[in-house]
C-alpha cells in the first residue's frame, strides 16, 4: 500500500521534481527505493531516523 500512495503522488508530479517520504516498517524501506528505483525514479538519500522512521528522497524519472 506504501508504494501505491507514493506512485499516485509520483504521478501527479513533473519529471525531475522531488519527493520526500516517511517510511515506517521494514518491507516499505526495503521495497519502496527498489521499486521507485526500477521504475526509472532517482533515490537521491535515505536516512533511518531514531523513531524507526525512514526518511526517503526519490526524484522523478
Amino acid at each position: 500500500m506504501t508504494f501505491v500512495r507514493t506512485r499516485l503522488a509520483l504521478d501527479r508530479m513533473q519529471p525531475g521534481q522531488t519527493l520526500l517520504i516517511r517510511l515506517r516498517g521494514e518491507e516499505p524501506r526495503r521495497n519502496v527505493p527498489r521499486t521507485a528505483a526500477e521504475q526509472g525514479h532517482a533515490v537521491l538519500a535515505q536516512q533511518e531516523l531514531p523513531d524507526g522512521i525512514t526518511l526517503l528522497l526519490l526524484r522523478k524519472g
